[in-house]
């Protein structure tokens, strides 16, 4: 496994201890980031910290923690009673329970860690991995470390174990002020739109099909710029007209989803 851990850990459920270690699943990927510019002189500007009561800029030593507890009150604390108040990290990750990998819809997913066995856990890690595929379950855990209790999720990943953090049910916003449960969907354009899904499925996700095309875009007309040369971007895609009859709307959809793939077709005869 590339990279160096992150971190160190210990699964445990029943009289079962896994050693463990934690790698990032991710890679900084290449972002374009602007920055503030004092025009005359071409110089980044600097934040400072204000304070308004007394109209002058505050060193960061004299800064302290608070919480606001009523508009504009403040409660404060020192750096000692913040850590005193935050939760051990103990790293060990409590299997609480075992659920259908289904179970768990990807609105409560988080960031995703790698697990690896750490020394004395290769087959016991192993193992856990191979009866979660077999049972198709995952485990629901908790975890501590960094001054926080997490909920995590574990599945088996490409012959390993993946830990998925995931958000506590009080984070996530209702969604029932969004959709109107009266809305009847007619059959013939349920039977449309299900033609429509069949034509451009597939059962296999890519994702190295799929790349940032903005950010391309962006870099490419950076470079140009600080090569000296003008630079035009391709104007964004005017918004289509709102369409009110549905039916047409799927008609429309399929008819054209047709003709690509015919054009597709007679694309690969002409070719051979």
């Amino acid at each position: 496994m590339a990279g160096r851990p992150i971190a160190s850990g210990t699964i445990s459920f029943g009289l079962v201890a896994i050693p463990v270690q934690l790698f990032s699943s991710t890679e900084s990927a290449a972002k374009v980031q602007f920055n503030s510019i004092h025009a005359s002189c071409k110089t980044r500007v600097r934040q400072k910290l204000f304070c308004p009561t007394h109209d002058e800029i505050v060193p960061r030593e004299e800064l302290v923690k608070g919480y606001e507890f009523a508009k504009d009150q403040y409660v404060l604390f020192e750096p000692d009673e913040i850590k005193a108040m935050e939760m051990a990290a103990t790293h060990s990750i409590d299997i609480k329970e075992f659920v259908p990998i289904s179970a768990v819809d990807p609105i409560y997913f988080e960031k995703a860690y790698y697990l690896g066995p750490a020394t004395g856990g290769d087959k016991p890690y192993v193992l856990l991995s191979e009866v979660m595929k077999k049972t198709e379950r995952a485990a629901l855990a908790k975890y501590a470390a960094r001054g926080k209790d997490y909920l995590v999720l574990l599945r088996p990943y490409e012959g390993g174990l993946i830990m998925q953090q995931l958000k506590y049910d009080t984070e996530l916003r209702g969604f029932d002020e969004l959709a109107d449960p009266d809305i009847v969907v007619d059959e013939k354009e349920l039977a449309l739109a299900e033609q429509i899904v069949e034509q451009i499925s597939t059962d296999t996700f890519s994702p190295e099909g799929y790349m940032d095309s903005v950010v391309a875009q962006l870099q490419e007309a950076i470079e140009q710029k600080v090569a000296g040369h003008d630079f035009t971007l391709a104007p964004a895609e005017e918004p289509k007209a709102q369409v009110i009859d549905l039916m047409e709307a799927l008609k429309a959809s399929l008819e054209s989803e047709s003709s690509e793939g015919d054009d597709l077709a007679a694309s690969a005869g002409g070719a051979s």
